[in-house]
């Protein structure tokens, strides 16, 4: 490595979230959400589900207290969801505002997601407000998601932090 190449390159300080980020968003697009689940399957639609499977993450890293693994993956998003808003061709202006109501409704979503796979709120509540924008689904439909969040939960409680920095997110 020469020297200008280690004067001028940055550690990447992400680089060990990066597997677990990509992780939640293949697990977000996967299709049972959108065609048994019946999220809309929109722009907005899989921001919302990102923030599902996000906060049930997030909730695991606060369990281990693991405040700068969380930190690092939220900044992920934010870079993730800036990307996306100036590739759908926002310029820069409107790009800052949007990314601050995005990582706003996250934070909601947290708040809510928290209460509701806690049991101190109904979980259905907290989806059919934020997952499907206040529109009553389809009974079934919120049964497939409610059931596949509650199960993911499930799941994350029993990986310790090595194995989500591994995205080891499957049963």
């Amino acid at each position: 490595m020469s020297l200008l190449s280690t004067l001028f390159t940055r550690k990447d300080e992400r680089a060990a979230l990066r597997p677990l980020y990509a992780a939640a968003i293949a697990l977000a697009r996967a299709p049972h959400w959108y065609l048994e689940g019946g999220v809309a399957d929109t722009i907005d639609g899989r921001f919302d589900m990102i923030a599902a499977i996000l906060s049930a993450i997030l909730l695991r890293l606060d369990a281990l207290d693991a405040k700068a693994e969380s930190v690092k993956l939220t900044e992920l998003f934010i870079e993730d969801m800036d990307g996306q808003i100036r590739q759908i061709g926002f310029g820069d202006v409107v790009v800052g505002k949007q990314v601050g109501r995005m990582v706003g409704a996250l934070g909601g979503r947290l708040a809510a997601y928290r209460a509701g796979f806690a049991g101190e709120a109904p979980l259905e509540e907290a989806l059919t407000r934020n997952l499907y924008r206040g529109m009553e689904p389809v009974a079934s439909e919120l049964a497939h998601v409610a059931g596949r969040l509650r199960a993911f939960v499930t799941m994350l409680a029993t990986r310790d932090l090595d194995d989500l920095l591994a995205a080891r997110l499957d049963d």
